[in-house]
């Protein structure tokens, strides 16, 4: 037996455009426009992708609300929304939007809409805004196909923890070097680096993928025998993967354990030299952090929890 339209909780998560960007910060369109244009870039470009995503987001409100009770969402509230577990969630891109909210979720099912298919690639947004109308019943109903997506989970020794669909960034907040002990499994030692960067399978067509094509660049210059395999991982893949950013070998510091698996057997351990200004952030938000200074240890590992894109 199917529930009422008024049983089915929709979660519609949006964002501002740049030119609602711009406007908050110029105060008024116009003041906006003569910024853009005395840089030398092309306002109309602003302004047809502020059309497009508010026409698009209108078609999506209308069609949404024809099935169930609609909340919709501005970003910057997505970290501190409570999110009901019967909620489904639509998300009305670009990528970095889909990893940003399904973080905070918990196998709630999210849909991923593009609003401008010729700007925007999207390989998180399967879906148009017009799709709504036949796609939502078919989630409601538990029969359209879904992807199960491996999250990773950075805990501190104070209780505090924060999950990341795409990565993680271990270190200091400005280019200055981090200063820390890594351990993994029976391996150990202290490291002065740039930073560390935890990847999940999600991620690894993204930073990961650029520190290692970065480094088949450099090891091909040395030898042109060697090259490094970029091929993604898996969305569910049951581990990470790290690489430690320009490590730096010294007295006090070696630079072997540098790259490699994170299992839920062999989580990774780290504990801060840095008196201050060290930090963990996912997935390219660096406001919403976790402090990493002297004394404090985080585990990185699996989290517990999978996200749940539909396809």
């Amino acid at each position: 037996m199917s529930m009422p339209l008024s049983e089915h909780k929709i979660v519609l998560v949006t964002r501002q455009t740049r030119l609602q960007e711009l406007v908050q910060r110029f105060n008024t369109e116009e003041q906006a426009r003569f910024y853009i244009e005395h840089l030398g870039a092309d306002f109309s470009d602003y302004q047809a992708e502020h059309r497009q995503y508010q026409e698009q987001l209108q078609i999506a409100q209308k069609l949404l609300t024809q099935q169930g009770r609609l909340q919709v969402l501005d970003r910057t509230f997505v970290p501190n929304y409570l999110f009901g577990p019967k909620d489904t969630v639509v998300v009305l891109g670009q990528d970095g939007l889909v990893a940003n909210t399904l973080k905070y979720l918990d196998g709630q099912p999210l849909i991923g809409v593009n609003p401008d298919p010729e700007r925007w690639e999207g390989v998180l947004l399967p879906f148009k805004s017009i799709e709504l109308l036949s796609l939502l019943p078919e989630v409601f109903q538990n029969t359209r196909p879904w992807k199960e997506i491996t999250l990773a989970k950075a805990t501190l020794n104070d209780g505090q923890c924060l999950y990341a669909v795409n990565d993680f960034f271990i270190g200091p907040r400005s280019h200055t070097s981090a200063q820390y002990r890594i351990e993994i499994g029976q391996q150990a030692e202290e490291q002065l680096s740039s930073g560390i960067i935890v990847s999940t399978g999600l991620g690894s067509t993204g930073w990961l993928r650029s520190i290692l094509t970065g480094a088949s660049s450099i090891a091909q210059h040395v030898d042109n025998r060697i090259k490094l395999e970029t091929k993604p991982l898996a969305w569910d893949a049951n581990y990470l993967m790290f690489s430690v950013r320009e490590p730096w070998p010294s007295r006090t510091s070696q630079a072997t354990l540098t790259f490699g698996k994170v299992t839920a057997n062999k989580p990774l351990r780290l504990l801060s030299h840095m008196p201050e200004h060290g930090l963990i952030f996912s997935d390219g938000v660096e406001q919403d952090y976790l402090a990493f200074n002297s004394g404090t240890q985080a585990l990185i590992n699996i989290a517990e929890k999978k996200g749940r894109l539909i396809l």
